[in-house]
């Protein structure tokens, strides 16, 4: 203004800011000289006399002759065409693999503001995160540059001068010509699309006799988050393991790949790039499109359908010329877990052994065929996958599809018959055995005189029992077979070997 109060043309009138460059003779000589010295944001109050002004001449039509002049003056931007990005560190963490190379993928958070504070846009209002490219011309030079060398999880402030961002342009009506911005950022997450699985061993057993392949059946548990440690999903959320086959295209390329090579027990680190995840369009309201994913595994088991019974003998008798043989009984004590430890099972909470007749489908199959062919005081450690064990349901206390480890020691064993049979001879049996069962010779034989008989042949060693039951149930079950009008007694027309019964079966038959 002019000292009568006249105005001249202020800045607010046009709706612009003025820019020039101080120092260079381009403004006139009191203004070059009160503007050096400024602050952005600092204001300051200017009184030019015409000597340092417009002088004895003024402007025509508009500063008077010897006028001294008044201006208030706001300072909103300051650069230098020497200037280089300000990149400000604000926070970081501890550990950074690895950082923003030219050509990643990069997803962040930003506010953007002019040098004053005054905001044009976030992505925070937008609830999203900016995704492009670094380093290949879809960011202004500044951001390319202000970008590099950041670790996921960094804040950044960056200040950009005006030739690295819109220039003497500006970017529609929020960016002013000539304008610094300022960005404050967050990197949530960045890949490469040349990335493959990244695996961290955490924790590897010291004993791995096995590791999973193409085709196993593994069950564990993860906690899956993105690059920014956001968790997205977890499986101790649900107190159960997720089970699945890996190579088949049943989970996640990066998943598949990744748990290739596990062993029982490990921990493990994967982080799957998208492009090998849920790619540009993310999946649900959890995981955002072209979202970096990381799961820390804890492996539980793992089998193949294919597995037999794995058998390892601890310790073997010497001399252990008998063995044990489907239909024989058994009495057993047993500890069963899980791969990963878990305690299920125990023989040794209860009084006395388990006992079982092998072959009778007492028993998990994988245990039936892992007590066969055992001597007395032999100990063995039994891996039962589930297709021999539980199955895919489990049982109470067992977990579906579980691979079970079992520790045995055979206590004892008593020979068995064949299936069907109470008694067999050890040798052919007597040419005349009804006249040596009628043992008073009368021509019949009733439940006592049957009895003593029975009971003489196995106290001879002539011939067994079925173990495992009660004799005299086992015998008295004897009597009423053969007593086949059940009368009381047995002729000598009713008396027939348990073979030959089988062969007159068959004879039927064909």
């Amino acid at each position: 203004t002019l000292l009568t109060g006249l105005s001249l043309h202020p800045s607010y009138d046009r709706g612009a800011t003025v820019a020039g460059v101080v120092g260079v003779g381009r403004l006139i000589t009191g203004m070059d000289r009160g503007l050096q010295g400024m602050c952005v944001n600092e204001r300051r109050h200017l009184i030019v006399p015409p000597h340092l002004g417009y002088g004895s001449i003024g402007v025509a039509g508009l500063i008077p002759p010897d006028a001294t002049l008044y201006f208030d003056v706001v300072m909103l931007d300051i650069w230098n065409k020497n200037d280089k990005l300000q990149i400000t560190t604000l926070s970081k963490p501890e550990r950074c693999n690895r950082t923003v190379e030219n050509s990643d993928f990069v997803r962040y958070h930003y506010n953007g503001t002019l040098l004053d504070g005054t905001p044009f846009d976030s992505s925070y209002s937008k609830d999203s995160t900016y995704d492009t490219y670094v380093g290949t011309g879809w960011l202004i030079k500044g951001m390319d540059q202000g970008l590099l060398g950041m670790c996921a999880g960094e804040r950044r402030s960056i200040i950009i001068p005006p030739f690295l961002a819109y220039g003497e342009k500006g970017y529609g009506t929020v960016i002013p010509p000539q304008a610094s911005l300022v960005f404050s950022v967050l990197l949530v997450d960045f890949h490469n699309p040349k990335d493959s699985v990244f695996l961290e061993h955490l924790e590897v057993p010291e004993s791995c006799k096995r590791r999973a392949v193409t085709g196993d059946f593994v069950r564990y548990h993860y906690n899956g988050t993105l690059m920014d440690g956001t968790l997205f999903d977890s499986s101790y959320s649900r107190n159960d393991t997720y089970n699945t086959y890996i190579g088949k295209g049943y989970i996640i390329p990066g998943m598949d790949q990744g748990l290739q090579g596990v062993c029982v027990g490990e921990r493990r680190r994967v982080v799957v790039p998208p492009h090998l995840a849920y790619g540009e369009n993310g999946t649900g309201n959890k995981i955002p499109g072209s979202a970096v994913l990381i799961f820390d595994v804890h492996i539980i088991d793992f089998h193949n359908p294919a597995d037999p019974v794995e058998i390892e003998t601890v310790f073997r008798p010497e001399g252990c010329n008998v063995t044990t043989r489907d239909r024989d009984f058994v009495r057993y004590h047993y500890n069963c877990s899980l791969l990963d430890g878990t305690k299920l099972f125990s023989s040794h909470d209860y009084e006395k052994p388990q006992e079982v007749t092998l072959g009778t489908h007492k028993v998990i199959e994988g245990l039936n065929s892992g007590l066969l062919n055992m001597c007395t005081g032999e100990r063995r450690v039994l891996i039962i996958p589930p297709h021999l064990g539980h199955g895919e349901s489990g049982a109470r206390g067992v977990p579906g599809s579980a691979v079970l480890r079992f520790e045995v020691e055979l206590i004892s064993m008593e020979e068995g018959v064949p299936e069907g049979y109470l008694f067999i001879w050890h040798g052919d049996p007597p040419a005349s055995l009804y006249e040596q069962m009628d043992l008073n010779k009368d021509g019949e034989i009733p439940a006592e005189e049957f009895s003593t008989f029975i009971k003489t042949q196995v106290a001879e060693g002539k011939g067994r029992l079925m173990p495992s039951s009660d004799p005299e149930k086992v015998i008295a079950d004897m009597f009423r077979n053969q007593d086949r009008n059940q009368d009381g007694k047995i002729t000598s027309e009713e008396l027939k070997l348990k073979s030959d019964e089988d062969q007159e079966k068959i004879h039927e038959e064909l």
